[in-house]
C-alpha cells in the first residue's frame, strides 16, 4: 500500500510507506503499539517490541474500509504564504465560489485597485486595470506559463471559476519566477495540483440574450502515481442587447451623432469551444509531476460595431482555431536537498481568419445599403497563421531555511505568416512578421523570521523585432525590417510585521515591458500595430499596510496602498482615423508618464454567516511631458490625465450564509455587489472635458445573486440578476455594455 501513515502510537516516531508500500521506523527500545492508516482502508494495529540493536521486519495486512466517509477540507497554506511574502499579491479562493455564475475575470473584480473593462458581451474584449495600467501592461499567466497569444478562448472572461483552484494576483513589483516583464502587475491562474483518486466536475448556465455556459472537468489519480485530467468548457451567446446608437440614415447619408436611438444588437453572435487534457505521473521519486498536455480551442465572433459604437457591421466576422501540445516537469529537492525545479514547454498553432467582403454598408437598425466598393471596413479575407513557441525554467534553491536564491528564464518566439483569400489562388505576404523574447532573473530572499523578509533582484530583457516595413507613404512596397532591444533592470521587496495583525510591505523596481505581439503587429483588423514601437521603462515603487484581526466570531481584514509609477516612452492604445470615415486603435509611444495613487480595503466576517467589504481606487496617470517632443515649445497637455483609463471607482458586496438549511450539509448563500465608475475622458482632457461626446459618464451598477448548494457543495442551483437597475453601462472609447440580465446555473460534482 503506497503511501499509507505508519506511526507508533503516542510518540513522534512515524513516517509514509513509498510506492512499494515499504516503510522504515528507528525509535529507542521499548514496548509501542505500531499503526497504520490509509484514506479508504481499515486501520491495522499490532503490539511490538524493539530492543536496542535488533533490526525486525514486519509486515502488515489491511483491507478496504466499507464506510462513507465524512467530507475531509484541507485548508492550503498558499493564501499564506502569499500574505507572509513581500511582495503585494493576494490570492483568491475559487472553492467556495465553484457553483456560481462566474467567470475567472468576475472572480478578481473585487479585489483592491482592479477594474474590469469589457468591449461588449460574452466573447468581447476585456481588459484588467490594475493600479492605473491596464490591458497589456498587466500579464496574465496559467501555473506560471505565460498566455500572451494563445487566443480568446482562454481570455478570463471566457474561463470559468471552475476551471482553477485560485488566482494569485501581484500588484507591481513581481517575483522572478514569472518571468515577466509586467509594469502593472500580474494575474496567474493555478489549476488543481493536489492528488485526488477520481472526481467530475459539471456545470450548464443559460441566460439572457440567448446565452449558453457548460463546463465538465474530470480526472484520476491512480496509487501508482499515473494521473489524467480532462478540462472543457463553451460559451455562446446571441449577445442582442439594446444599445443607445446614432442611426445613418441612408436617403440623405447623414449621421447624426447626438442624436441616440434604442436599438437591438444584431450582428454579434459569438461561440467558443476549449477542451485541455493532461496525462502523465504524480508523486514519483524522480519527479512531483511529470505531464504531457494539449488544448485545441474554437471561436467564431461576429464583428458588430468597430472601435467606436457610431460604427456598425452586419456582415463582417472572424473565426478561429487553435492547438497547443505542451510539458511540464517539477521536482522538489532535485539531486540535493533545497533544490526545486519546474519546466514548462508549449508550442501553440493558432489561426485566425479574418471575412471583411461584403458589398453593403448597415446602420443600426440593421438596415442595408449597397456601397460602390466591398468591405464594411478595410476589404479583406485574410488567415493569419500564428506560431507561439513558450518555455519557461525556475529553480529555487533554499539553503537554512534562511537563505533562498532563484533563477528563472523565459523564453517566447512568435512568427505570423498572413494568406490573402481573396482570389482563386493563396497569396501569402513574401515577409513574416517574427518576435523573440528572453527574460533572465536572479534573485536572493532573507527570512531569518517569520516577522520579516528581505528580496532583491536583477532582471536581464531581450527582445528581436523583424517584419515588413513600408518604404514610403503610399505602402506601395515593404522591406524586411529587425530590430532589438535590451534592458537591464533591478529591484528590491520587503515586509516587516510591526505587530502580528499589522504587516508593512515597501518594494522597488526599475522595470521594463517589451512590447507585445498585438502593439507591434495589431491584430489584422482593427488594431494596427508599430513594428518600431519602444519598451516601456519605469521606476515603480508600491507601499502598503495590511491588518487582519480575529477576535471570537469577528474577523476585520484593512489594507492601505500607495502607488507611485514613472514611466518612459508610455505605449498608449488611441483612435487612428482611416479613409472613408472609419476608424482604429493604434499603439503609440509617449515620453513620459507619472502615475499617483492610492486604493483602500476593507472586509469584516462574522461567523461563518456573514461577510461585508468595500473596495475604493484613485489612480492618476498623468502626462509628465514638459515639452512638445524634441521641439522647445511648451506642452499643453503637460499635467492633464492620460485618456481612457478610469482613475477613480469602487465595489462594495454583502454575503449572507444560511448554512445546514433543510438538511446538514445544505446553505443557502445570498450576495449583493455593486461597482461604482466616476466619469472619464477617452481623448485628451484639452478639449474632451467639456464635450459630453468625449466622456464616459459616471456609472453605478448593482448585482445579485442567490445559491443553494447541497451535500456540502456536491450539488448547487444559482440564481443571478446583473445590472438589476438597468444601469447605462459603457467602456472603451464609450462603447455600451449590456443592461439588466438573468442567469441560471446548475453543478454538480461526484468523486473525492
Amino acid at each position: 500500500m503506497d503511501f499509507a501513515t505508519v506511526q507508533l502510537e503516542g510518540t513522534s516516531y512515524g513516517g509514509a510507506t513509498n510506492d512499494k508500500g515499504v516503510y522504515h521506523l528507528e525509535a529507542p527500545a521499548g514496548e509501542y503499539t505500531l499503526t497504520v492508516k490509509a484514506m479508504g482502508y481499515q486501520t491495522v494495529s499490532k503490539k511490538v517490541t524493539i530492543r536496542s540493536g535488533e533490526h525486525q521486519k514486519i509486515n502488515l495486512k489491511i483491507a478496504p474500509a466499507e464506510m462513507e466517509l465524512d467530507e475531509v477540507q484541507v485548508q492550503a497554506s498558499h493564501t499564506d504564504r502569499i500574505k507572509k511574502s513581500a511582495f503585494n499579491a493576494i490570492a483568491v479562493d475559487l472553492k467556495g465560489i465553484a457553483g456560481l455564475n462566474k467567470n475567472l475575470g468576475d472572480a478578481i473584480a473585487s479585489v483592491p485597485g482592479i477594474k474590469l473593462r469589457e468591449s461588449g458581451g460574452v466573447g468581447s474584449d476585456m481588459q484588467v486595470t490594475l493600479d492605473g495600467f491596464s490591458g497589456k501592461h498587466v500579464k496574465v499567466f496559467i501555473d506560471g506559463v505565460p498566455q500572451e497569444g494563445v487566443g480568446s478562448s482562454f481570455g478570463l472572461n471566457n474561463i470559468p471559476v471552475n476551471f482553477a483552484d485560485r488566482i494569485e494576483v501581484y500588484r507591481g513589483v513581481v517575483p522572478v519566477g514569472f518571468g515577466a516583464d509586467a509594469i502593472g502587475g500580474v494575474i496567474n491562474i493555478v489549476t488543481k495540483q493536489q492528488r485526488q483518486s477520481w472526481f467530475a466536475d459539471a456545470a450548464y448556465t443559460f441566460g439572457s440574450f440567448n446565452t449558453h455556459k457548460s463546463y465538465i472537468n474530470f480526472g484520476q489519480t491512480f496509487r501508482n502515481g499515473l494521473t489524467y485530467e480532462i478540462n472543457a468548457f463553451q460559451n455562446y451567446s446571441d449577445n442582442n442587447y439594446w444599445v443607445d446608437a446614432p442611426v445613418q440614415n441612408f436617403e440623405t447619408g447623414a449621421l447624426n451623432v447626438k442624436n441616440l436611438v434604442r436599438v437591438q444588437r444584431f450582428h454579434d453572435t459569438y461561440h467558443n469551444e476549449a477542451i485541455s487534457g493532461k496525462v502523465g505521473v504524480k508523486g514519483k521519486s524522480w519527479a512531483d509531476r511529470m505531464l504531457f498536455g494539449f488544448t485545441f480551442s474554437n471561436m467564431y465572433q461576429d464583428v458588430q460595431n468597430g472601435v467606436k459604437q457610431k460604427i456598425v457591421y452586419g456582415d463582417k466576422h472572424r473565426r478561429g482555431h487553435s492547438f497547443m501540445p505542451s510539458f511540464e516537469y517539477a521536482k522538489r529537492n532535485l539531486f540535493t536537498k533545497g533544490l526545486d525545479v519546474v519546466f514548462t514547454a508549449n508550442y501553440n498553432r493558432n489561426v485566425t481568419t479574418q471575412v471583411d467582403t461584403s458589398q453593403y454598408e448597415y446602420n443600426w437598425l440593421g438596415e442595408k445599403h449597397l456601397m460602390n466598393s466591398r468591405g464594411e471596413q478595410s476589404y479583406q479575407h485574410m488567415r493569419s497563421d500564428n506560431n507561439n513557441w513558450n518555455s519557461t525554467l525556475t529553480a529555487n534553491y533554499r539553503l537554512h531555511d534562511i537563505h533562498t536564491f532563484t533563477l528563472s528564464h523565459v523564453f517566447n518566439a512568435f512568427q505570423r505568416n498572413n494568406t490573402s483569400l481573396l482570389a482563386k489562388e493563396e497569396q501569402t505576404d513574401p515577409i513574416a512578421k517574427e518576435t523573440r523574447k528572453n527574460i533572465t532573473g536572479l534573485s536572493y530572499r532573507l527570512m531569518p523570521s517569520d516577522k520579516w523578509n528581505l528580496t532583491t533582484f536583477g532582471k536581464y530583457y531581450r527582445q528581436y523585432v523583424a517584419g515588413p516595413l513600408s518604404e514610403d507613404e503610399t505602402q506601395s512596397n515593404y522591406v524586411r525590417t529587425e530590430g532589438t532591444n535590451d534592458f537591464y533592470g533591478f529591484g528590491a521587496a520587503g515586509t516587516y510585521f510591526i505587530l502580528p495583525e499589522l504587516q508593512a510591505k515597501l518594494s522597488y523596481e526599475r522595470a521594463c515591458r517589451l512590447p507585445t505581439i498585438e502593439e507591434t503587429f495589431g491584430d489584422e483588423d482593427l488594431e494596427t500595430g508599430d513594428i518600431g514601437i519602444k519598451p516601456e521603462r519605469s521606476d515603480n515603487i508600491n507601499l502598503n499596510l495590511l491588518f487582519s484581526k480575529q477576535i471570537r466570531k469577528h474577523g476585520l481584514f484593512l489594507e492601505g496602498g500607495f502607488v507611485y509609477r514613472n514611466t518612459k516612452d508610455y505605449i498608449q492604445r488611441q483612435l487612428v482615423s482611416l479613409s472613408g470615415g472609419k476608424e482604429a486603435a493604434a499603439y503609440m509611444n509617449y515620453g513620459k508618464v507619472l502615475t499617483l495613487g492610492y486604493n483602500l480595503s476593507a472586509k469584516y466576517n462574522f461567523s461563518k454567516w456573514l461577510s461585508v467589504g468595500v473596495n475604493f481606487t484613485e489612480m492618476n496617470v498623468r502626462d509628465n511631458e514638459k515639452m512638445s517632443g524634441t521641439s522647445s515649445v511648451a506642452n499643453p497637455g503637460y499635467k492633464s490625465r492620460m485618456p481612457n483609463l478610469p482613475y477613480r471607482f469602487a465595489d462594495s458586496f454583502v454575503t449572507f450564509y444560511w448554512r445546514d438549511l433543510f438538511q446538514k450539509g445544505n446553505t443557502l448563500t445570498v450576495n449583493y455587489d455593486n461597482q461604482y465608475l466616476h466619469q472619464f475622458c477617452y481623448v485628451s482632457e484639452l478639449y474632451g472635458t467639456n464635450n459630453s461626446d468625449y466622456m464616459v459618464p459616471n456609472q453605478f451598477s448593482h448585482n445579485l445573486s442567490l445559491s443553494y448548494s447541497l451535500r456540502n457543495g456536491r450539488y448547487s442551483l444559482t440564481f443571478e440578476c446583473k445590472n438589476l437597475t438597468d444601469e447605462k453601462l459603457y467602456d472603451n472609447f464609450s462603447l455600451q455594455k449590456a443592461g439588466r440580465a438573468f442567469y441560471g446555473k446548475i453543478r454538480v460534482f461526484f468523486g473525492n
